[in-house]
This record gives structure tokens, sequence and C-alpha cells, in this order.
């Protein structure tokens, strides 16, 4: 920072210490944010309220967005769950909250939702569309929800839809101590961190995932939610076939987390029964949203 001539040194160090400091508590700025006991809560730019807020936030030199939606009368005393519901790719956060519909389910049900935006539309998962740090990015978001707004940390959960449902898989794996269960729609558990074996949650996360015989990712996805059993040791009981030929499997894991698998023969690359959008297919014979609501409720982050 320049100083004028004549100022003592002194001064002028004082004056960009200040400068500095300000700076950053204006924007927000969560960079190397890797101490998982920061000493210093987070400045945080959002007044927690009902109803939907844009925020930002400056993650390794970028510029981060995610929004956030609150149930009418949602107030800081209250501990409310919290979904992160990701875009597919090339998308928004607007997007996903189109396709899943989540807002009106966050109001009927009281829980929050936040809706994070991928740097350059897409974020960094299984098998495209980034290169950022979304892991970090999604992990300093879910921390301030869970300061600032007070959200359940023992209720934390993550879905998405294509590169949203794999960020997801991702989020479970690299993130086990933050989420209690992820619902992939249309994603899949692929690439080449997932053929290492040892790519796997530390801690139990509980998946219920969506899948359509039409979708061209079909047999990777299969053969990726087929694998995560297998290596988790998951007991998987009989399938239950519901209408549109559905076929809806469960398995209980030695780690004691569950799987639901829903293979939807007639349904593409799809969100089954969305709120609109081109993704959203309202004739999947189910309703994805109410699902994976139902599996999240019933599924809560165990102590350490």
């Amino acid at each position: 920072m320049p100083t004028r001539r004549g100022t003592p040194l002194r001064h002028a160090l004082s004056a960009a210490l200040a400068a500095l400091l300000l700076t950053l508590g204006a924007c927000g700025s969560d960079d190397n944010d890797a101490d998982p006991k920061p000493t210093k809560k987070p400045a945080a730019q959002e007044t927690p309220r009902p109803g939907d807020q844009k925020v930002t936030l400056t993650w390794k030199g970028e510029k981060r967005v995610y929004t956030v939606h609150a149930p009418p009368g949602y107030s800081t005393r209250d501990r409310l769950p919290l979904v992160i519901a990701m875009h597919p790719y090339p998308a928004d956060g607007t997007a996903a909250a189109t396709i899943s519909g989540l807002s009106a389910k966050a109001d009927k049900e009281n829980f929050l939702v936040a809706y994070p935006d991928g740097l350059n539309r897409g974020y960094n998962a299984m098998i495209c569309c980034g290169t950022e740090d979304d892991v970090g990015f999604i992990r300093t978001m879910t921390k301030r929800l869970t300061g600032t707004w007070n959200a359940d940390p023992s209720r934390v959960y993550a879905t998405g839809i294509s590169n949203g449902g794999d960020m997801s898989y991702k989020l479970a794996v690299e993130l086990p101590d933050t989420f209690a269960a992820i619902a992939p729609v249309s994603g899949g558990y692929l690439g080449t961190d997932a053929e290492k074996a040892s790519y796997m949650p530390k801690r139990p996360v509980s998946v219920i995932t969506f899948i359509g015989g039409l979708d061209e990712h079909y047999a990777g996805m299969d053969e990726g939610i087929t694998s995560w059993q297998k290596r988790l040791s998951c007991k998987a009981g009989k399938p239950t076939e519901l209408k549109n030929r559905i076929k809806k499997t469960t398995a209980t894991c030695r780690d004691g987390s569950d799987v639901a698998v829903y293979r939807l023969p007639e349904m593409g690359h799809s969100w089954p029964n969305g709120a609109g959008g081109g993704m959203s297919d309202p004739t999947a014979g189910i309703n994805a949203t109410d699902l994976l609501w139902e599996f999240f409720e019933s599924h809560t982050k165990k102590a350490s």
C-alpha cells in the first residue's frame, strides 16, 4: 500500500494492516479454510431470514456464489436440517431449484436449502466439469450455514442432478464427516477416482439414487452404485417392482449406512417428476424430491 511522503513507517504499517483487515471483512473471504478448528469465525455477508438470499464469498481467489432458501417463519433460534442441492452442467443454482422443487418442499417440511453455483457453470466432480476446489468451497459454505444460519450439523444432506449428482458422491467420500446422506439423481460414482477401492467414505453416509434406463450413462451409473455397495459390504434385499416397471432395491451396509436405488427403465437423463425445466420428467412414475426427503428425514449423522 503506498504511503504519503514523510509519514512515519509505523503509521504506514498500521494503516496498511487496518486496510487489509477491513478488506477481508468486507468481502467475506474464507480462503485457506483448511484448519478444521478455525480460531476466528469467517465474516458473513448474509442476514439469515426466510425466503431466498444470494450470498457471495471469496474462495481461493475466486468469487463464489450460493443461494440460501429458508422456510416461512424461519429463525436462527431454530436448528433446521440443511440440503445442499447442485445443478447440472452447464447451469447454476437457479436451475437446481427449478428442476428439483426443493424450495417448495422446504417450505412444507421446514428445512433449509442451499444452491451453490459451480464456477463456469460446472462442478469439479467425478468425471467433469472443472478444476476448482469445489469440495473445499462447499465445505466452507456448509460451515457458514451451520454457523451463521444455525443449521443442524447432524442433519446435512447433498443432492443434485447429472454433474451435481456426481458431485454428491464426491462430497460423500471426501467430506464424510459433513453429510449424513446423499441423493444423486441421474448421477454416478464414476471415473478414475471411483476405480480406486480406497475411494470410499470413512464414515457412514447413506445413499438414495435414481437412474434412468434410457440414460446414455445408465450402464456406468448402475455399475458405480453396484461397486459402492460391494465395497461397503451391503446386503441387498429382493427388488420391489413399482408402477412403470420401476424397480427399487434397498441394502444395509456393514458400516451402518443404507442404500436405496430406483431404476426407471422408461426414463432418460432426468429428475423423476421434477418441478420444471427440460430435465424434469413428469411421466417418471415416482417423485424423486418426495422420496429423497423422506430418506433424508430417516437418516441422521451418527456421533463420532
